[in-house]
């Protein structure tokens, strides 16, 4: 298949590259805004030849539509931060609403009709119908953030284009994914972060955290991603799909679990209010439409995964203390 990915750069776009190569049998492409990989991913050179351009720029997309003539479209590019949404909720917006619309534009005027998986996420449910009850595919839309509700949009958005515009469009809706490579801006590996700059001595034995009270619903990364490959080969155009485990995990289980981890007795510090505006206290899938429409179901349990981010940041902590080392000769 000839496969395009937006987003390719990001912690999401990394991990689909390697399911896909590890697959073998494709040409992947990938657009991204500077057209170069950053250095955590710099093994994935030479896996895809990537293209920058900005979603907006519709005559740039267009033209690398033309060029790359995908088959397959993954559409993961976006604005993703919760937190910071409420800070730039126009920028969110953009990101999310102007440039998925933009882009399906693109791919009409390209003339082409490729099947596209677009990435959604379950915070467009917000809180449940029913407090502790899982989220299905029919629960009722309540974001409680711009990320979320910006996203809603692009959800929906992406429905009405399989029926007015006539593109082929498949939705997943993923709960939290968790992973190698997942940047600091998320608990659990700023968690492995900070544990893992203590053990370098880098950082003093305290652990600072936010609200560990929540509980939610984590899938491996790499779990996720042969998700996205057996629903862009297998769901069916127009529908949705939650993607996540099916239970939850409180945030201060995750955090004991990586505690036990580290041989560095260390000390947690609450330090932020519980609580955060836009929050909900409970976020779980129902992943039983996917399961039937693929056959998925996950294969990395928490303990691997946590023992694989720590690995990650120690790796990072470890390369960092190389590079101050060799730049005082």
């Amino acid at each position: 298949m000839r496969i395009l990915i937006t987003g390719i750069t990001g912690f999401v776009g990394g991990h689909l590259v390697e399911t896909l190569t590890a697959e073998g049998g494709h040409t992947l492409f990938g657009l991204c805004r500077q057209g170069r990989w950053p250095s955590a991913l710099s093994h994935l050179a030479g896996a895809a030849t990537l293209h920058a351009a900005e979603l907006l720029d519709d005559r740039a997309v267009e033209n690398v539509l033309r060029a790359t003539q995908p088959e397959w479209i993954f559409h993961l590019a976006g604005y993703a931060n919760t937190g910071k949404s409420f800070r730039e909720p126009a920028l969110c917006w953009r990101d999310n609403l102007d440039a998925t619309r933009a882009f399906y534009d693109a791919v009409i005027r390209a003339g082409q009709r490729p099947r596209i998986l677009f990435a959604s996420t379950g915070l467009i449910y917000g809180e449940p119908d029913a407090p502790g009850t899982p989220c299905t595919e029919f629960t009722t839309l309540k974001p409680a953030s711009p990320y979320a509700a910006s996203k809603a949009a692009a959800d929906l958005l992406s429905y009405q284009y399989t029926r007015s515009a006539g593109l082929d469009i498949v939705r997943v809706r993923l709960f939290n994914q968790i992973g190698p490579r997942q940047p600091a801006d998320y608990a659990i590996p700023n968690f492995a972060r900070q544990i893992a700059a203590i053990e370098a001595g880098t950082l003093p034995p305290i652990l600072t955290t936010g609200n560990l009270s929540a509980h939610r619903d984590f899938t491996d990364i790499r779990d996720m991603t042969r998700a996205f490959r057996l629903l862009i080969a297998r769901g069916t155009s127009g529908e949705a799909y939650n993607a996540g485990h099916g239970d939850t995990w409180q945030i201060q289980d995750v955090l004991n679990r990586l505690l036990e981890l580290s041989p560095v007795p260390i000390t947690v510090e609450q330090s932020l209010p519980s609580g955060r505006k836009g929050d909900t206290a409970i976020t779980r899938a129902d992943p039983q439409k996917l399961k039937a429409a693929t056959g998925w179901e996950p294969a990395y349990g928490m303990d691997q995964t946590l023992r694989d981010v720590l690995s990650w940041w120690r790796e990072m902590m470890a390369g960092s203390a190389r590079d101050n080392h060799q730049n005082k000769f």
